[in-house]
């Protein structure tokens, strides 16, 4: 069976509402009115019981005649408790003995039974009324006062919600007539006129006006069939423009993005360092996109973790940064804080950055949850994964091939000073041991010793920094980087210590150049075997922390500590460590360290990328 429609059933609830009031009102007041019946007959009966109390209480002072003889005093008494238990008395008190009449009433009977009842009996008639007899009389018409005040209190209190029911239906009836108008206005009459709007609107080919009408009643419903309607006529006329506009903006970001892309892959290939190549290029896309931020992480075969490379929005200065007069991926907290990022409504894409069976890094790309982020932006993120790939493959592949030309030229060099120099320092040293077998006396000996011993002296020096280049030359590493070259160095002086060298080590990828790597090993070397063969040392520490943009390199030990407590004057070993260190741009420093022993400190700012010297460097 089909349900009546939501305007039949607003008026049928309206209706209903109003017959509900009147049937409400009409059974509340006949419950009143049945409530109070026989109330008027239970006051004036209660009213007589007064009276007659005193009747009686006049009676047995009497003199006795013939018509007050002893037995008519018993029967006036009957009479008076038959009054007492009336119907029309003991009808209007409630059943319920707590309850104020019940305990009213109870009181009057138990003052008639126990008090002025035997009283009454007892005194001989005609004889004067004592006081107690008067003042039990005057308590027991008190009791029945209060009995009469509270019936005419309890009629007049149902009359008062008799006459609050009456308002209550009054005021409920009026409001569900003003209701009904209010109703009839919003929900047919403001309808009809929207409706009409509409159509008048349609015929004029404006199909922007809407009716917005909610609810589910034939007005609302045809309402949004005119509002369905509009909309499919508009769709039908404006798609198509939309459809063009949006595929236009499309290509011609994709367009902008590509020579963005094209011109930023000859920055990338031209410049080595990635950081200054690849940010500016980033910050664009990310404009045109509607993206950012983006960060490259660079996967490390020494570590487990992913490394940070580059980012190109960040509160404060990266870890890894070389250059402290640029601020490109710097930006403001309040800019970072609407930034797309996981904690204020932005999703992620982790773009693999390879080559083919190796994988280089990572491309983390930040975009809005809201927005989403289109095909062609995904592909366009992948390009730019393609060229980052590449670039970092032909940087590592050209820093290897550094490594290595580096090395053959160093051996090539060791091989040539072996065979020349180093034969004729042998060759020198062996002449003067002849000399020194020489049997030369006279005045001319002692200035032939110290010839001799100048001689050696000399020949010793040269050949000990010989065999120092030698050494220098041919270290080549044979290792991934530095830190790899560095626990193996650790590893071979904790044996020859006999117990482990502590190494502390924290340099960003690839921020050395091959030569700096070597030098900076070397002079790490050149401390260790002075800590182990000269000091006497127990505990060795080797510190190798990136500073940005500086490099610190610190070797301590707890050995003797140095002669004087100032630096050796020509140590052959410091002077070619302070040489190395003038190659690196910075300074060594050796000294005497409070707790003892020795500190070998230096410091030198990084060379192997575009890097603008601070007043770091020089400290």
């Amino acid at each position: 069976m089909k349900s009546r429609s939501p305007l039949v059933n607003r008026i049928a609830l309206v209706v209903g509402a109003v017959v509900l009031t009147a049937l409400v009102s009409m059974a509340t007041t006949l419950a009143v009115s049945k409530s109070i019946e026989g109330n008027a007959t239970a006051i004036n009966l209660a009213g007589a019981l007064r009276m007659g109390a005193f009747q009686l209480l006049a009676r047995s002072a009497g003199p006795v005649t013939a018509e007050s003889g002893p037995g008519s005093m018993g029967q006036m008494l009957d009479r008076y408790r038959e009054k007492l238990a009336d119907t029309g008395i003991t009808r209007t008190i409630p059943g319920a003995r707590d309850h104020p009449l019940a305990s009213q009433y109870q009181a009057i009977l138990d003052s008639w039974e126990e008090v002025l009842r035997p009283a009454l009996n007892d005194h001989p008639q005609g004889t004067p009324v004592t006081g107690v007899m008067l003042t039990a009389t005057e308590k027991y018409v008190d009791d029945v006062d209060r009995l009469v005040s509270m019936l005419e209190q309890r009629t007049e209190a149902r009359i008062d919600l008799l006459h609050l029911i009456q308002i209550i239906s009054l005021a409920f009836s009026v409001l569900i007539i003003v209701a009904l108008f209010i109703d009839l206005k919003n929900r047919i009459l403001r309808p009809l006129r929207k409706l009409v709007s509409v159509a008048i609107a349609v015929g004029d080919q404006d199909f922007s006006r809407k009716t917005n009408m909610r609810g589910s009643d034939e007005l609302a419903q045809l309402g949004q069939a005119f509002d369905q309607m509009t909309s499919e006529l508009a769709l039908t006329y404006y798609e198509l423009e939309e459809r063009a506009r949006l595929k236009t903006e499309e290509l011609e970001k994709s367009h902008a993005a590509l020579q963005l892309l094209h011109s930023a892959s000859r920055d990338l290939f031209a410049n080595h360092d990635l950081c200054h190549g690849s940010i500016p290029m980033l910050q664009e896309l990310e404009q045109l996109l509607g993206i950012g931020p983006i960060r490259l992480y660079l996967h490390d075969r020494e570590s487990s973790e992913p490394v940070e490379a580059v980012t190109t929005a960040s509160q404060e200065r990266p870890f890894y940064c070389n250059d402290h007069h640029c601020n490109a991926c710097l930006v403001t907290p309040e800019v970072y804080d609407e930034l797309p990022l996981e904690n204020n409504d932005g999703r992620r894409l982790l773009l693999p950055i390879r080559t083919p069976g190796q994988l280089l890094g990572t491309l983390e790309v930040w975009y809005p949850a809201d927005e989403g982020l289109s095909k062609t932006a995904r592909r366009l993120l992948e390009t730019l994964s393609d060229q980052l790939a590449t670039a970092i493959f032909l940087e590592r592949q050209i820093t290897e091939e550094q490594q290595q030309t580096l090395a053959e030229e160093r051996t090539v060099i060791a091989r040539e000073l072996h065979d020349s120099l180093a034969q004729s320092l042998s060759y020198l040293k062996m002449q003067v041991a002849r000399l020194r077998r020489l049997n030369i006396d006279g005045e001319q000996q002692s200035v032939h010793e110290a010839i001799l011993d100048e001689l050696s002296t000399g020949l010793n020096s040269a050949y000990r920094q010989l065999r120092e280049l030698l050494a220098t030359f041919r270290l080549k590493l044979d290792t991934p980087d530095l830190a790899t070259a560095l626990r193996k160095t650790v590893e071979e002086f904790s044996v020859r210590l006999g117990k482990p060298v502590e190494l502390q080590y924290n340099l960003p990828p690839q921020t050395l150049s091959p030569n700096e790597e070597i030098h900076t090993l070397q002079i790490v070397r050149e401390s260790l075997a002075n800590a182990v063969k000269h000091a006497d040392a127990t505990d060795i520490s080797v510190d190798v922390l990136f500073e940005s943009p500086q490099v610190r390199v610190q070797i301590r030990d707890n050995g003797k500590g140095l002669p004087g407590g100032d630096q050796p004057v020509n140590h052959y070993g410091l002077i070619i460590m302070q040489d190395r260190a003038r190659t690196l741009g910075g300074q060594v420093k050796v000294q005497n360290r409070d707790e003892g022993g020795v500190e070998v400190t230096l410091l030198f700012v990084p060379k192997s990328r575009n890097l603008i010297p601070t007043e770091a460097s020089n400290a």
